[in-house]
């Protein structure tokens, strides 16, 4: 018993250690060994920014008058917003900026953001195409930055970088700003070895030639790089076209966005398994095995090795301790759930909540994804003020290209 609760514990605390340490090692190593740079020009090809709107009549003449704004050539920027049967006056405050050029899109029947975009598409006439959300805050220059990529034909889309702003500096942004922090990193690096996994669903851009009607029950964020990669172009990502969005401030909140995108993007991984074949797809299925399934296989190797860890503590001093190292870091996440209820903050001792929050959210989502459950509409989760106000609590990933 002992033995194979060893070799359990083994390959589970393996499987762990690759997910988190070793892949972003491996992955900065052969980026530096093997990248790829990107031949950028400033370049100003006609824009079409297609903004996603389900009820966001609270932000969306601010997000409208902000794009008009920004630093980029009035003729050659059209303002397309894709509302999915609004029903709180959005489309009426759309309709007042028809005079300034922005066309509403408005779909007949709410079919979810993935199928609004589509649609919006259709009713666009931009070279390169903009997705934005109603509360995503631009740079001035984030236009003329996301665009420069183009410049090279190997590229088909390209995705920006996104400030998680936290107001109110909350346990739950803390943790939701370092995990971001780690995924920009991680972007910088699999996009100069050739191409991103999936693109920031509040700031991307898609050459019109290369861009492919997704399914309606697809999240765009994910599959839109891997219909760019069967393609045979790149999608890449560049840190200097700068947004920024308010993190969740609750933890239920957090885990409610967490389990549906995880569940959609497991969705996904199914759709294209196709490009999990390591023989045919290479290095972009290494990133696909390594970036995405390994995370989702996470929650199920933590509880192998708590278990098998428990059945070890017998067999001496080291696996005693190791225990208790997981029962203390468990231990902690509770704290931290307790914390939140009672409003008391935790500063940097918040980050194992965080950790087992995600990693629940991954065991609810494949649960519900094996169950045949789906999200193809979405209720946006808005509390507070609008992102594009001031906050000392941000973080900003940059990278150099």
């Amino acid at each position: 018993m002992n033995t194979v609760a060893l070799i359990l514990f083994i390959l589970a605390l393996a499987g762990i250690v690759y997910t988190y340490i070793g892949y972003p090692v491996v992955l900065y190593m052969l980026s530096r060994w093997l990248g790829r740079p990107v031949r950028a020009a400033d370049i100003t090809p006609k824009l079409s920014v297609i903004i996603a709107a389900y009820n966001e009549a609270k932000d969306i003449a601010r997000k409208l008058d902000e794009t008009l704004a920004l630093d980029y050539p009035q003729d050659k920027l059209e303002i397309v917003v894709a509302s999915d049967c609004s029903t709180d006056g959005t489309d009426d405050i759309v309709r007042a900026y028809a005079q300034r050029g922005v066309i509403l899109h408005r779909r007949p029947q709410r079919l979810g953001k993935t199928s609004a975009q589509n649609h919006a598409v259709g009713a666009s006439s931009g070279e390169i195409l903009i997705f934005s959300d109603a509360t995503t805050h631009y740079e001035a220059d984030a236009l003329r930055k996301i665009v420069r990529s183009f410049a090279d034909p190997q590229v088909g889309a390209v995705t920006g970088n996104v400030v998680y702003v936290d107001r109110n500096a909350s346990d739950v942004g803390l943790g939701a700003r370092s995990y971001w922090g780690y995924e920009f990193f991680l972007k910088q690096c699999e996009s100069l070895l050739g191409s991103l996994l999936g693109v920031c669903g509040c700031l991307y851009a898609v050459r019109r030639s290369s861009y492919a009607q997704l399914d309606e029950d697809m999240s765009s964020d994910f599959v839109i790089a891997s219909e760019i990669y069967k393609q045979g172009l790149r999608t890449i990502y560049d840190p200097q076209a700068i947004s920024s969005e308010d993190t969740n401030q609750r933890g239920r909140e957090e885990f409610r966005m967490r389990v549906r995108i995880i569940e959609q993007t497991m969705s996904a991984l199914y759709r294209y398994r196709a490009l999990l074949n390591p023989v045919r797809h290479g290095m972009y299925a290494f990133q696909m095995w390594s970036h995405k399934v390994m995370r989702y296989v996470v929650p199920f190797l933590l509880i192998a090795a708590f278990d098998a860890n428990a059945l070890l503590v017998s067999a001496g001093a080291f696996f005693q301790y190791l225990f208790i190292g997981q029962m203390l870091f468990y231990g902690a996440a509770l704290v931290g759930w307790l914390a939140e209820r009672l409003d008391i903050r935790l500063g940097k001792l918040a980050i194992p909540y965080y950790f087992v929050l995600a990693n629940a959210a991954s065991l609810i989502a494949f649960l519900k994804f094996v169950g045949g459950q789906s999200h193809v509409t979405w209720e946006p989760l808005r509390e507070g003020k609008s992102p594009a106000e001031s906050s000392p609590y941000q973080v900003t990933m940059e990278h150099e290209s």
